[in-house]
């Protein structure tokens, strides 16, 4: 075989090996670029739900303040009436 065949078919070799580089790491890029994207829209889903939740905890700790109130006021009205009426002893 010609040494020009040769050195052809080696420059052919070398130039097919770096288009499967090149397409290989265009594949990886753009798989990893799909895991960033993925793991961005998860974050915001995550805040998103956790300022939901925070929300939520800051409503039910009014409410629970609320009822303790109402709780507290309830008793007073109880002790007062017992304090007027006579049948009670106090």
């Amino acid at each position: 075989m010609d040494t020009w065949i040769i050195v052809l078919i080696v420059i052919a070799a070398i130039v097919v090996l770096a288009v499967l580089l090149v397409g290989g790491r265009r594949a990886r890029d753009r798989k990893l670029e799909e895991r960033r994207g993925e793991a961005h829209e998860l974050r915001r889903g995550a805040e998103e739900q956790a300022e939901e939740a925070k929300q939520r905890e800051t409503e039910a700790q009014e409410q629970a303040d609320r009822a303790r109130r109402e709780r507290e006021a309830a008793e007073a009205r109880s002790q007062r009436a017992d304090e007027l009426d006579p049948d009670v002893d106090t």
